[in-house]
């Protein structure tokens, strides 16, 4: 059974920087894709960045230059640093393993 528990979520001010981390337990992370994903209240769950076993990412548009997704394979970690939040950044902040599992979210807020 796969677990994910994301963490580091918080109010910041607009400009401010966040890292959330994902602490995965699942025998094949090494060789598994892992992805940030957003969601904010009653839209769909949005794609934010990917990052394959190799390290290999990719991200969605909205955010490319602002955030950095990286993994740390030894520690089964894996991290979203966002940098010059918005306001419109506020979200509840999801890690995906693969293709099936959800961690519980954490709630980023950009607001001063």
């Amino acid at each position: 059974q796969v677990q994910l528990v994301e963490s580091g979520g918080g109010l910041v001010q607009p400009g401010g920087s966040l890292r959330l981390s994902c602490a995965v337990s699942g025998s094949f992370f090494r060789v598994t894709d892992m992805a940030w994903y957003r969601q904010t209240p009653g839209k769909e769950r949005e794609l934010v960045a990917t990052i394959t076993g190799g390290g290999y990412t990719n991200y969605a548009d909205s955010w490319k230059g602002r955030f950095t997704i990286s993994r740390d394979n030894a520690k089964k970690m894996v991290y979203l640093q966002m940098n010059s939040l918005k306001p419109e950044d506020t979200a509840i902040y999801y890690c995906k393993y693969g293709s099936t599992y959800w961690g519980q979210g954490t709630q980023v807020t950009v607001s001063s």
